[in-house]
C-alpha cells in the first residue's frame, strides 16, 4: 500500500474558496508541500509528496503537534527548529500565522513567503520557499526579524522543519575522510535522534557531507520507492537532525549547525538562514539525482550550460620544484596532446619566504622572482601562443606563521587567547569576521587577476579546518558568531569576485572535497571532490558525489601509477575511463609516458571531446552499484536521447568471469541505436566485439539488455550509443 505523508484522513469535498483560505501550497510539476492554518491560528504541515491534481477536493487533517516550524518552550518536547532567549530571559516562543504570499519569479520559479509572529513579543519569522517547477526542487530558508526593544539570543535556527509518517525510515549519509570522501552508508531510523553534522568551521565537510537521502518504508533503491533527497547550501558548519518520536513519526530539522553558535540578534536586525534544497521522488534515488543535476545546471553552479575545458595540472609532476623552463615544457606538451588549459598549482609565490614547500610563504602573494623571473604574464603568453588557457592556484584565506603577512598581522588569525596556535599543513586561518581581513582576501584575488590579465582559471583552495575558534576582532560576548560570520563573509567575497570577474573560471577545492555545497558552487564552475586520483577509489567517490552534484562541475584527473596516495598500480585505460566519466583533467605528465601511453592518451582526449557534451550535460542513470556488485556501471543520456555513453568498471576481481546483464535506462524505446566501444586500448580487439557496430532499439536495450564478459582486474569498457 502506498505510503501517504502526513495524511491521516481524507474527508469531504471543500470548496475552492475555503481551501484557499486555510491552506498554503508550495507545488512543482510533480510534488506538493501543503500547510494548513488550524483553528488556533497555528501553521501545520499536512502533506509532502506526489502532487495531487485536485488538491481542492481534499481536506487533509494535520497530525497533532506537527507544526510547520517548531519552537522551544511550548508543549513541543522534541527538538525545536527555533529556540530564542528574549531580552527578559524568557526562553519560549509561540508563533502564530500572519499571512502568506506567492509570487511568480519566472515561468519556472515561484516564491512563497509565510509570515509568522510571536503572540507576545515583537518577533517575526518568515518561511521562504522557491519552487522550481520542471526540476521538482524546493529551496527553503528562514528569516528571523527582531523588532523587540533589545537584543535576543538565537540558540537554534533551522532552515527547514519537515515531517513524515511512514512504517519505516531509512537515511543514507555521505561520509569519509581526506582522500576517501563521499562514501555512502544507510541505516534504519528508530526511536530517538540521529544527527549528521559538521563542526569544521571554514569548510562544510571532510568527515561528513551536507546531504542526505531519506527513504520511506524500505531501504533506498535506484529506480523504485519513495525517497527525499536534501542538501544544505552552506560552506560552514551544518546539521541534519532526524528525530523519530513516541508515535513513530519523523521530523527532520536542517540548517547551519547551532553548536557553539549562539547568535546575538540586535534590535531591528534580521537573521537569514542558509537554504535547504530538497526533492521528492517516487522513482528512487535516480530521479533525485536527475532532479538535482538538471536544477544545478540551470541555477546551482556557475555557467552550468557551458562545456568545460580539459586541463593539465603541473602539481603531481613538479610539486613545489619548478621554474620557467620546466613549466614551458609542460605547456608545450599539453598543447601537443590536445589539452585546452594549463593550471599552475601551489608554489609560484613568496620572495622573503619563498614557497618551496608548505612550511612558508602562504599569504605573501607576490610572484617568486627566482622561479619565475619573467613573471606570470610570461607563462600566460606561452599558453596563448599554443592556444591554451592559463589557470593559477590560490589559497587566500590561509597563512603560514613563517610569512610576511603573519609578521605584519598576527592579530588576523582565528585563535583562542592564551592557547597555542595550532597548525594544519603548517598553516593558520585568517579571521573573515574582521572587515580588514575580508578586504585583504578580496584584494588578493583582485590584484592577481588585475595585475596578470589573461588568467582564465583560478583554483581556490582551503586546506584546513578550524581547531580553536576565536576572534580578536569580535567582542567577548559575540565570540560564538565566528562560525556564522566567517561563512557569510566568505560568500560575500565570492560574490564580489564573480561580479567583477564574470568570465574567469573558478574551481572550488578544499584539501579535496571540503567545499562541495550549493552555497559555494553558485560562484564556481568546477569542484574538486578528492585529492585522491586513484581510479578505484574515484569510482566510489564520484558515485557518492553525483547523487547531488552535477557531472559538469566534477573535476576528475588522470594521475601517475602507482598512485601517490594509495600506492596502487592501475592500467592507464582504467584511469582515463573513470576520469572521462567526469570533467576530464590530468596530473600525469606527457614526459612520464611511454610512446604507447602517449598515443593512447592523445586519442583518449580526442574521444572525450566527442562525447563530452553528453557526459557533462546528459541525464545520469546508475545501473550497477559498486557497493552491491563486483562490477559497476552507469550511463549518461543526452537530452534529446540521441546519444548515450555507458561506463563499465570491474571493481573486484572474481574467480569466474563477470557476465552481468546491463539493463540500460533513459533511452527512447522507439529509437534505434548503433553500439560502439570507445577508448579501446587496441583497434584490433574489443571485449564488446559481439555488439560493436550492431543496431538495437531502445526498448531492446532497456528490457533485454547487454551481456558481455569482464575478466581482468581493473578492467573497464566504455560504450557509445548513437541513434540512427
Amino acid at each position: 500500500m502506498k505510503v501517504k505523508h502526513l495524511v491521516t484522513v481524507f474527508c469531504l469535498l471543500f470548496t475552492s474558496a475555503l481551501f484557499a483560505n486555510n491552506f498554503v501550497r508550495i507545488t512543482t510539476d510533480n510534488t506538493c508541500l501543503l500547510y494548513k492554518v488550524n483553528d488556533k491560528n497555528r501553521l501545520e504541515q499536512t502533506y509532502f509528496g506526489e502532487r495531487i491534481k485536485q488538491l481542492n477536493e481534499l481536506e487533509i487533517v494535520s497530525l497533532k503537534n506537527f507544526s510547520a516550524y517548531s519552537t522551544f518552550g511550548t508543549n513541543h518536547v522534541f527538538e525545536a527548529a527555533l529556540r530564542i532567549t528574549h531580552a527578559d530571559g524568557n526562553t519560549s516562543t509561540e508563533l502564530a500565522y500572519v499571512s502568506s504570499k506567492t509570487d511568480k519569479v519566472s515561468d519556472n520559479i515561484t516564491h512563497t513567503v509565510i509570515s509568522l509572529k510571536d503572540e507576545y513579543y515583537n518577533l517575526f519569522v518568515d518561511l521562504h520557499y522557491n519552487a522550481y517547477q520542471k526540476e521538482d526542487i524546493i529551496e527553503q530558508w528562514t528569516e528571523i526579524k527582531n523588532n523587540e526593544d533589545k537584543s535576543i539570543a538565537l540558540e537554534n535556527f533551522a532552515s527547514s522543519d519537515l515531517s513524515f509518517v511512514s512504517p519505516k525510515y531509512y537515511v543514507s549519509q555521505f561520509y569519509g575522510d581526506w582522500s576517501e570522501e563521499m562514501n555512502i552508508a544507510e541505516q534504519e531510523l528508530t526511536s530517538g535522534i540521529k544527527i549528521i553534522d559538521s563542526k569544521l568551521g571554514v569548510r562544510t565537510n571532510q568527515y561528513t557531507h551536507p546531504c542526505f537521502i531519506l527513504s520511506l518504508n524500505a531501504p533506498a533503491e535506484e529506480s523504485t520507492g519513495e525517497v527525499i533527497g536534501g542538501t544544505l547550501a552552506w560552506p560552514g558548519n551544518f546539521q541534519f537532525c532526524f528525530e523519530v518520536n513516541n508515535d513513530k513519526k519523523l521530523r527532520v530539522l536542517s540548517g547551519a549547525n547551532p553548536y557553539a553558535s549562539t547568535y546575538t540578534l540586535d534590535k531591528n536586525k534580521s537573521f537569514k538562514t542558509p537554504a535547504l534544497l530538497y526533492t521528492y521522488s517516487k522513482e528512487g534515488t535516480g530521479k533525485v539525482t536527475r532532479n538535482f543535476h538538471r536544477w544545478a545546471r540551470k541555477y546551482g553552479i556557475k555557467n552550468g550550460d557551458r562545456e568545460r575545458d580539459i586541463l593539465l595540472n603541473n602539481w603531481e609532476a613538479t610539486y613545489f620544484d619548478f621554474d620557467e623552463p620546466k613549466l614551458t615544457k609542460i605547456i608545450d606538451d599539453a598543447s601537443k596532446m590536445g589539452f585546452e588549459l594549463f593550471l599552475l598549482d601551489d608554489g609560484w609565490f613568496g620572495n622573503k619566504y619563498p614557497r618551496n614547500g608548505d612550511t612558508q610563504g602562504l599569504g605573501d602573494w607576490q610572484t617568486n622572482k627566482k622561479k619565475l623571473h619573467q613573471g606570470i604574464p610570461y607563462l600566460i603568453q606561452e599558453c596563448k601562443k599554443r592556444n591554451l588557457k592559463f589557470g593559477i592556484w590560490v589559497e587566500p584565506e590561509m597563512v603560514n606563521p613563517k610569512s610576511e603577512l603573519y609578521e605584519k598581522h598576527p592579530d588576523w588569525i582565528i585563535a583562542q587567547p592564551h592557547r597555542e596556535r595550532t597548525t594544519q599543513r603548517n598553516q593558520l586561518i585568517l579571521d573573515l569576521s574582521n572587515p580588514k581581513v575580508q578586504e585583504f582576501v578580496y584584494n588578493t584575488i583582485d590584484e592577481i587577476l588585475k595585475n596578470n590579465p589573461g588568467i582564465d582559471y583560478v583554483k581556490w583552495d582551503c586546506n584546513r579546518f578550524v581547531g580553536n575558534p576565536g576572534s580578536s576582532y569580535l567582542p567577548a560576548d559575540k565570540q560564538s558568531h565566528i562560525w556564522i560570520d566567517y561563512s557569510r563573509a566568505l560568500l560575500e567575497i565570492m560574490e564580489k569576485v564573480n561580479k567583477n570577474y564574470p568570465d574567469v573560471i573558478f574551481m572550488a577545492c578544499s584539501g579535496g572535497g571540503g567545499r562541495i555545497d550549493y552555497g559555494t558552487l553558485k560562484y564556481f564552475d568546477e569542484y574538486w571532490i578528492s585529492d585522491n586520483n586513484d581510479p578505484l577509489q574515484r569510482i566510489f567517490t564520484q558515485w557518492g558525489a553525483q547523487h547531488f552534484f552535477p557531472t559538469i562541475g566534477l573535476a576528475s584527473h588522470v594521475s601517475v601509477s602507482p598512485n601517490h596516495i594509495s600506492g596502487r598500480s592501475t592500467p592507464l585505460k582504467y584511469r582515463f575511463d573513470i576520469a572521462m566519466a567526469g570533467k576530464l583533467g590530468m596530473d600525469l605528465q606527457p614526459t612520464q609516458m611511454t610512446e604507447k601511453e602517449y598515443e593512447f592518451s592523445k586519442n583518449a582526449i580526442a574521444t572525450y571531446k566527442e562525447i563530452r557534451k553528453t557526459v557533462l550535460m546528459g541525464d545520469l542513470y546508475r545501473l550497477l552499484s559498486p557497493y552491491k556488485n563486483n562490477r559497476t556501471a552507469f550511463m549518461y543520456v543526452s537530452e534529446d536521447k540521441n546519444e548515450a555513453i555507458v561506463f563499465n568498471f570491474l571493481v573486484r576481481k572474481e574467480i569466474k568471469t563477470n557476465t552481468q546483464t546491463l539493463f540500460l535506462q533513459g533511452l527512447d524505446p522507439n529509437k534505434v541505436y548503433t553500439m560502439q566501444e570507445v577508448n579501446r586500448e587496441s583497434p584490433n580487439w574489443s571485449r564488446f566485439s559481439e555488439y560493436n557496430g550492431k543496431v538495437f532499439t531502445g526498448e531492446y536495450l532497456m528490457k533485454v539488455g547487454l551481456t558481455f564478459a569482464m575478466y581482468n582486474e581493473y578492467e573497464s569498457v566504455v560504450i557509445r550509443l548513437t541513434a540512427n
